[in-house]
């Protein structure tokens, strides 16, 4: 009895973390309760529903985007895009709107939108539509003939290694919460446990960067498709509060105070040539106003928002990531939402006249709050009017080889810096997804401020 408690002990444990399995982790835990805790597989088995434990859903990618594989024989790839990136926008909208509120399957509304996000890449290529097809075609059990073919198994088949437990799991056409069906052995698949907390998941993939717009500025042109490995962003613009921690870890970049010379001379504050004269200038001395906790910090240089992203274990973006993020997984529009904005759904064109919390406004299509508006964003990349000419089709970055290769500390102040999603103040021709502009680093505003990046694999 004690040894069975102790296995339900370490069940309700790994309960804590999430009330969903994948089919190998089941696996897993059948064999641990035979070989660790002498249970029958059946005995396993039943512990493991009455715990509450359960095997992730199949996630079928055409019908979450409420579509059929037949609907697209005999259709050109022109005619398919449009097709998901219809039903993908819609459905994107219905979930937005919901919220975070659990659905009635059990996920949030935030899971929810990975698998929409995970569908459209998916599906919307034709290479690994073409062997999603494929798997889909090939698999031969359901989730009924696996428990029942599982359970046949005798617990000596595991204590000796047999290999029918692995050929049932080879079978069973089951596939973990959010997984992509593997187009390759190398592809990373991420679940709402494996991104931070503080951040959303942007996937990889191809994107249309820039815009042909003939109302818009001919930095932003020509309109080019790029490839963007994945990565994490920020869910929210940094904070004043978020920045008040980075100051009290790290005195060397606290707002120079007007103390006598003595007194100064004490004292360790930035270096001047990291920024303009009005570093926060809003702030009183090292304290935020006190309504301003969760706005987006400003009056910050690009230098600081370097020394920011360090010290938190994150950078700043690249221009082509903050653009990828910024549309959300539409294409080809002037806003993350579509072609049109107005006052409901972002701060800009003076109609506040001021910075406003972040997360006030709706998420984008990927969850990510203020990508255009409230404040401007700097980005990792030097300045260049004309880069999308000549940029690298892959994970391009201007004025710098790798996103590993820069030091802030040796950044030359007159080699200008990207800004990107336009602001509180800005009219709406500058806070489109395609916008552009630039500043040198040292320049601190009412109007800038910042997110920051990770790289999955970090």
């Amino acid at each position: 009895m004690k040894k069975r408690e102790e296995f339900i002990d370490t069940i309700n444990l790994l309960r804590s973390t999430s009330n969903t399995i994948s089919v190998e982790q089941r696996t897993g835990i059948l064999k641990q309760g035979v070989q660790e805790y002498g249970l029958s597989i059946k005995e396993a088995d039943i512990i493991i529903r009455e715990t509450g434990l359960r095997v992730a859903d199949t996630i079928n990618y055409f019908r979450a985007l409420g579509l059929s594989n037949h609907e697209f024989e005999n259709l050109n790839e022109n005619t398919i895009t449009s097709i998901i990136e219809d039903a993908h926008r819609q459905h994107y909208t219905d979930s937005l709107k919901a919220g975070g509120l659990p659905r009635t399957d059990g996920r949030t509304q935030k899971q929810w939108r990975i698998i929409l996000n995970y569908a459209r890449d998916t599906l919307i290529d034709p290479q690994k539509r073409e062997k999603y097809l494929s798997q889909l075609l090939s698999e031969e059990y359901t989730s009924d003939n696996f428990n029942e073919d599982l359970l046949n198994i005798h617990s000596t088949d595991i204590e000796n290694g047999n290999q029918k437990l692995d050929a049932r799991i080879s079978l069973n056409n089951q596939t973990p919460l959010l997984q992509s069906p593997q187009i390759d052995s190398n592809q990373k698949v991420i679940t709402p446990t494996d991104i931070p907390s503080d951040m959303e998941y942007v996937p990889a993939g191809d994107f249309k960067m820039g815009s042909n717009d003939e109302k818009g500025s001919n930095r932003e042109k020509p309109a080019h498709d790029v490839y963007v490995d994945d990565f994490y962003i920020d869910t929210y613009l940094v904070t004043n509060a978020k920045y008040k921690e980075f100051l009290d870890a790290n005195p060397q970049w606290t707002k120079p105070i007007k103390w006598s010379l003595f007194e100064k001379s004490k004292k360790s504050y930035i270096n001047e040539k990291y920024h303009d004269g009005d570093y926060l200038k809003h702030w009183h001395e090292n304290t935020y106003p006190d309504d301003k906790a969760d706005h987006p910090v400003t009056w910050v240089s690009w230098y600081a928002a370097m020394a920011y992203a360090q010290w938190i274990g994150k950078r700043l973006p690249t221009e082509a990531e903050w653009e990828k993020a910024t549309r959300g997984g539409i294409s080809d529009q002037k806003y993350p939402w579509g072609e049109s904005i107005d006052y409901t759904i972002a701060n800009y064109n003076n109609y506040i006249g001021k910075t406003t919390s972040v997360g006030q406004y709706p998420a984008n299509g990927y969850g990510i709050h203020d990508m255009i508006g409230n404040v401007w964003e700097w980005c990792l990349d030097e300045y260049q009017e004309n880069f999308y000419s000549i940029s690298e089709p892959k994970n391009p970055i201007c004025g710098i080889s790798t996103v590993e290769s820069i030091e802030y500390s040796n950044v030359d102040h007159r080699k200008e810096r990207v800004l990107r999603g336009g602001s509180w103040l800005d009219a709406s021709q500058f806070v489109r997804s395609a916008s552009r502009y630039r500043n040198s680093p040292t320049r601190t505003l009412a109007r800038i401020g910042f997110r920051c990046v990770k790289m999955v694999n970090s």
